[in-house]
Parts: structure tokens; C-alpha cells; sequence
């Protein structure tokens, strides 16, 4: 074959060999980048998922925290008001809907107003050690799914919105204008929000139907800026 073809020069041979260690070298100096910069984004990946951890557990125990101090302050009075507290949502839900407003009204009872102007003062001093991590407080407003015999469903709850929406706002003109609120009127302004729900969220009774006495009620619920918090980080 070398007779036909004829042998390279050596010259030829030696460079092409040198083509290829350089080639070579190339590669394996690619490919310790792309190495570096994987480790470099699988770190990123951590710190940022150690920070959202971190978020996630301090908003854990703020929650606690500020359950507990609820419970502490407002403990004493949930029977008599028949109210209750509640954990996962921070809730604070008045249930009894003989003292809150009368029949198809928007207007407080007497019962209500003086449960208000005892609770709301202090539960504002609570909140005052955690306003930092709070992006809102709703008062939000449920009726039950009933209007009158006559009045087809989505009628009624189209009714039922508009009541509960005249209800949390009746509420919310109320523990504004208390004596006692004036020092926190801007805030209250800026993160209190009269948010009515119509019988989206009934309570339901052991066999699964609506029980109407206690769907109708009111809340103060507080809403935690930790989900903000976890998204700024992820942008």
C-alpha cells in the first residue's frame, strides 16, 4: 500500500499527532469548566433551598408563637363569647350568630359592639409583637347558603355576598373608630382588609350537610408575609 499510496511524511504524522493532544486538552479543559460551573449552580441550589427552609421554619414558629399568645391573652373569654381560636389559620371566629348581627342585617347588635370594643384593643396589642411578619389581617364575613324559600341558589348567594361584604365592613368602620384604635389608624388602614365570603365555606354537621346557625359567623384571620418572603428569594 505504501508503494501505491505512499508512506506520510513523518513530519505530517507528528504534527497530526500534535493536532490531537491539543484537541484533547481542549476537551478535558471544557469539560473541568462545565464541571466548576455545575458545582457552583448545585450550591446555589442549596443556599437558596436552606434560605426558603429557613423562612418556612420561622414562619412555623412565629405561627406557634403567636397562637400561643393569642390564646394567653383571649383564653379567659372564648366560652362566654363563644369563640374559638384556630391553630393552622390563626383565625379568631366569633360563632355565635344571635350576637352578631340581626336577621338578613347589617347592622351590629349592642352584644356584638361591646365584645368588639373589648376584643379588638387587645387584639392589637398582640399583634403589635409580630407585625413584622404579618402582611394582612381579614375580617371576613359568612352567612349560610339560605336566603328565602323563593330565591333560586345563585341568587342566594349572590345575596349572601353582598350581606357579608355590608357585614365585615360594618366591622371593620367599627373597631376603626374605637377610641382605642386611633394610635394604630394608619396601620390598620394599610392591613386590615373587610373581606366578605358569601356560603363559600359552610360548616358542615356529622353527616356532611350545612348547619346554617354556625356557616353564619365572623373571623379575624391573619395572613403571614412568608409565602412573599419564599418568593423573593426564588426570583
Amino acid at each position: 500500500m505504501d508503494k501505491i499510496f505512499g508512506r506520510p511524511p513523518r513530519a505530517a504524522s507528528q504534527d497530526s499527532a500534535e493536532h490531537w493532544v491539543s484537541v484533547s486538552d481542549l476537551m478535558s479543559g471544557l469539560m473541568m469548566v462545565f464541571l466548576f460551573i455545575s458545582i457552583a449552580l448545585m450550591r446555589h441550589a442549596l443556599a437558596e433551598r436552606d434560605k426558603v427552609t429557613d423562612v418556612a421554619a420561622a414562619y412555623q414558629r412565629n405561627q406557634v408563637a403567636l397562637h400561643e399568645a393569642l390564646q394567653q391573652e383571649f383564653g379567659a373569654d372564648l366560652t362566654r363569647w363563644n369563640a374559638a381560636i384556630d391553630r393552622d389559620t390563626l383565625s379568631f371566629e366569633f360563632k355565635s350568630p344571635d350576637i352578631l348581627f340581626g336577621l338578613g342585617s347589617a347592622a351590629m347588635t349592642p352584644r356584638f359592639k361591646d365584645v368588639l370594643d373589648d376584643f379588638f384593643p387587645r387584639y392589637m396589642r398582640v399583634l403589635g409583637h409580630f407585625r413584622g411578619s404579618i402582611q394582612e389581617v381579614r375580617i371576613e364575613g359568612h352567612t349560610s347558603s339560605q336566603w328565602d324559600t323563593h330565591t333560586p341558589p345563585e341568587e342566594a348567594y349572590l345575596r349572601n355576598m353582598e350581606l357579608s361584604q355590608a357585614r365585615t365592613r360594618s366591622v371593620l368602620f367599627f373597631v376603626q373608630g374605637l377610641p382605642a384604635s386611633q394610635e394604630d389608624r394608619q396601620w390598620i388602614r394599610r392591613n386590615i382588609a373587610a373581606v366578605g365570603l358569601s356560603s363559600s365555606r359552610p360548616v358542615l354537621d356529622a353527616t356532611g350537610a350545612e348547619d346554617g346557625g354556625k356557616s353564619r359567623r365572623v373571623t379575624f384571620r391573619v395572613i403571614s408575609n412568608a409565602e412573599s418572603a419564599i418568593r423573593q428569594l426564588v426570583r
